[in-house]
């Protein structure tokens, strides 16, 4: 199941100390694997292992998530972290490398290419949080309410979070799998960086994008697990068709979480793509 992900290495980011590593050949060509919200770079950890076996692997928690720091009063927006996705490619030395990002991450992807000059060679969106409108009914009330819910006892915040990120996959998580997701968002820290996310998670950061999918000068595949309830497959066609010659892939019997229901699939897209 591998529990054992552990990220070793620290960036100082503008928005706090950010945990990244990187797995395969140095040699080998990089791709590099935003996560989403309210996940980390956990979520990855089954593919970048496979596709390490051909390419150099580049895994991070953004400012705010997973290992990385998280602060009272921290900048955690989609435009925080498209800036800090461009700090680190820098940082790691990649001019144009192969990205693949999943839900917020995508937009964090799109903003640092479409606004930010990020250059890649090719882009793989999964499920990404990319066209308006998005974010389900329960993510806009607490987004809305973020200082109320801050205030919820541990037990009860424990229950909502692992009842709204179970609701990621279709067939459901594993116990041990959910434990592991859920685990960043409790405690003094992870609790109110939980809602801090959600609150700052603001649907203007991708309007500013969508007018611009139609300049993607780059190949493009588009992921979606058919049986996503938080993103509906509907976006997946709607984007596909606003990107110059993207390629859509659809994962059935999969939800958002793709990396989680359909793995092997996934990965076999992937490669093929990447290749």
């Amino acid at each position: 199941m591998a529990l054992d992900w552990e990220l070793g290495r620290t960036f100082d980011s503008a928005s706090g100390e950010v945990r990244w590593e990187r797995f395969g050949d140095p040699a080998a060509e990089p791709v590099v694997l935003p996560h989403g919200t309210p996940f980390s770079s956990y979520v990855w950890r089954a593919v970048a292992r496979a596709l390490a076996a051909r390419h150099q692997v580049y895994v991070w928690d953004m400012p705010g998530y997973g290992a990385s720091a998280k602060f009272d009063g921290q900048d955690v927006s989609l435009a925080a972290q498209g800036r800090v996705f461009t700090e680190l490619l820098a940082h790691w030395g990649l001019a144009e490398p192969r990205v693949v990002a999943h839900d917020f991450g995508g937009a964090v992807a799109l903003r640092a290419h479409l606004l930010h000059g990020a250059r890649y060679q090719r882009l793989a969106l999964v499920d990404p949080v990319a066209l308006a409108p998005w974010g389900s009914p329960f993510f806009r009330l607490v987004g809305a309410h973020a200082e109320v819910f801050e205030q919820l006892p541990p037990d009860l915040h424990r229950a909502l979070v692992r009842e709204y990120v179970g609701s990621a996959s279709s067939p459901g998580l594993h116990p041990a799998t959910l434990d592991r997701r859920v685990a960043p968002w409790l405690g003094a820290d992870g609790q109110p960086a939980f809602y801090r996310q959600t609150a700052q998670a603001d649907q203007r950061f991708t309007d500013e994008l969508q007018p611009r999918y139609g300049a993607l000068a780059l190949p493009v595949l588009v992921c979606w697990g058919e049986d996503d309830t938080w993103i509906p497959v509907a976006k997946a066609h709607e984007l596909a068709s606003r990107i110059p010659a993207a390629e859509l892939h659809l994962l059935p019997g999969a939800g958002h979480l793709v990396q989680e229901d359909a793995p092997a699939e996934l990965t076999a897209a992937l490669l093929h793509f990447l290749a």
